[in-house]
């Protein structure tokens, strides 16, 4: 994975330059705000060698009336800052976060596999926000502070070039352990994101399996676990607190004693002729003016920092590649038949350690094909590469005829219809759950899916029937009410290609029996994948794969495989057995 950093330059680039315009608006406004700043510190030596000396009232009034409009510029300028650069800031953060999250549904399945789904939360919502302070207030301190202290030096230094070169001296100083700290500083900020995702993720988990935890009396465990996440995370926010306080204690100490020494030249200076109170008034506040952005640059710069780490980790997670491959799969499907063929096809989720060997099969159009074995044999790897959410390390795999490995995904995937084992619903109704892969579909067409998957038959018996919430995940749900409304939606999918991933394992007999008639309907005319341990639920497969230790160890209908009196024929025996 690339650890290239972004870059203030990196940034500007990709982030600002597109926003010209915006920015161009906000830095005029910040010019006109700063220039506004002057007017105070620059009118005191009028006030104090000029107006108060000679009584000339009508030279005051009008003094405090420029005074008064300066601030008010101020104000107006800074609010209207806010309005376009914090706007924009807050804009591009959910612009990005949309950015990011489509790139993250992008990535294959093997990513998830390895990710938690907490912690690319956390980088969907967090990682971005950082992107304000480039182009919202970090921004706006940063060249206006550096405005105010460029025109502030140069007024200085017409006031008193010694005093000024004095204060300088500190300033340098100031400016190195900075620079040190920030170099610091960055990696610290890197690592939280890290800490933060871990921590999230963690807690996403927790909160999903909190049955789990209550039934096996675990919370202590998890609150120590969770504790240790939080501890880590303090102690890298302890760092960056102790290096960003270094800076800020160096600065108070510097520029003490720069302040200390402005008052023994300037007193001195007063005393011998050679500095008006006025100028040394016009002094002390421009000083003011000039160190106060510079000490703000340290809080800037941190702010700075921690968005390009929070971007360092936001570029990571764009530049990987999508499953989608545009490049390579270029092959539409138009009329999809469903006629797939596994030709010589191994496949290993780590390096060297296959889990499929050398499998090759035919699955016509409409034909029904049963994958049985123990568990870990590679059924369901099989139908992963079947539904393209896995790739083949070597052999080709076909339907009708293309090299699926170039078949546009889109194209092929809108055929596809899945039911898992523990099928996933999403926190809703019961009627929003069944609609998801077709939200346009007809009322009739919702019904006859109900229907054939018989969802009616509990349906019936709710107050709001297919309107009912059924909490997240479906907790409201038995398991066979679940894996019901799963079937409805496949069925409402209409898809030429069918994955049941034990679609039955879930249901009491009576369940099972509604549901085996429903399948019926559902696999009808569909080139469809079973993996079933229930192998009473097969006897009809037009082919039924047993898969041992990731190779086809027998190959047949029911009635041919049952006189071979292999491996199935011991399995169905034993099953009917029990």
């Amino acid at each position: 994975m690339s650890e290239k950093k972004v870059t203030i330059l990196s940034a500007f680039k990709t982030i600002i330059w597109p926003r010209r315009k915006l920015v161009f608006i906000g830095l005029l406004l910040i010019v006109i705000s700063k220039a506004a700043s002057f007017v105070a510190p620059l009118s005191l030596k009028y006030l104090m060698d000029d107006i108060i000396p000679n009584k000339n009232v009508d030279l005051l009034k009008i003094l405090v009336l420029s005074v008064g409009l300066a601030i008010l510029v101020q104000a107006v300028t800074s609010f209207l800052l806010t309005k376009i650069l914090s706007v924009q800031a807050q804009y591009l953060i959910s612009e990005l976060r949309a950015q990011v999250q489509k790139k993250v549904l992008s990535l294959p399945i093997r990513f998830f596999d390895n990710t938690k789904s907490g912690a690319l939360v956390s980088r969907i919502m967090s990682d971005v926000e950082g992107v304000r302070n480039l182009i919202g207030t970090g921004l706006v301190q940063l060249v206006g502070g550096t405005i105010t202290a460029v025109v502030s030096l140069i007024l200085l230094l017409r006031i008193s070039w010694t005093m000024t070169i004095f204060t300088l001296i500190p300033l340098a100083i100031f400016a190195l352990i900075a620079l040190k700290a920030f170099k610091v500083i960055r990696p610290i900020f890197r690592n939280r994101g890290k800490i933060n995702a871990e921590v999230t993720g963690r807690l996403t988990e927790t909160l999903g399996g909190v049955r789990v935890i209550k039934g096996f009396n675990a919370e202590e465990q998890e609150n120590r676990i969770f504790e240790e996440g939080v501890e880590r995370l303090f102690q890298n926010v302890k760092k960056s607190l102790t290096a960003t306080a270094f800076m800020t204690s160096s600065s108070t100490f510097l520029l003490g004693l720069a302040t200390t020494g402005i008052m023994g030249i300037g007193g001195y200076k007063i005393m011998m002729g050679e500095l008006t109170i006025g100028d040394f008034l016009t002094f002390t506040f421009l000083l003011g003016l000039m160190v106060a952005p510079i000490v703000q640059m340290s809080n800037i710069g941190s702010q700075l920092t921690e968005a390009l780490a929070g971007l360092d980790r936001t570029e990571e997670l764009m530049n990987m590649t999508p499953e989608s491959d545009e490049e390579n799969r270029t092959e539409i499907l138009k009329n999809l038949e469903g006629h797939i063929v596994f030709n010589d096809v191994s496949f290993a989720y780590e390096e060297d350690k296959e889990v499929l060997h050398n499998i090759s099969f035919e699955a016509r159009s409409g034909e029904v094909i049963a994958l049985v074995g123990s568990s870990g044999s590679g059924k369901s790897t099989i139908a992963g590469l079947a539904a393209t959410f896995l790739n083949p390390q070597s052999g080709v795999i076909t339907v009708d005829g293309e090299d699926i490995s170039k078949v546009n995904l889109g194209s092929f995937r809108k055929h596809l219809g899945v039911v898992l084992q523990d099928e996933f619903l999403f926190e809703g109704t019961i009627r929003q759950n069944i609609l998801f892969p077709r939200p346009d579909a007809t009322e009739e067409e919702l019904t006859a899916a109900v229907n054939a998957a018989y969802v009616n038959e509990f349906t019936d018996r709710f107050d709001d029937g297919l309107e009912t919430l059924i909490g997240e995940r479906g907790v409201k749900l038995s398991g066979g009410q679940r894996q019901r409304i799963a079937i409805a939606r496949a069925v409402l999918a209409n898809p030429r290609i069918l994955i049941l991933d034990e679609a039955t394992s879930n249901l009491d007999t009576e369940s099972e029996a509604l549901i085996q008639k429903s399948l019926a309907e559902l696999t009808k005319g569909r080139t469809t994948f079973v993996i079933a341990h229930r192998l009473s639920t097969i006897r009809k497969a037009d082919q039924i794969l047993v898969i041992e230790n990731g190779r086809i160890a027998e190959q047949g209908t029911h009635d041919e495989l049952i006189a071979t009196e292999g491996r199935y024929h011991n399995l169905f025996t034993y099953q009917a057995r029990i």
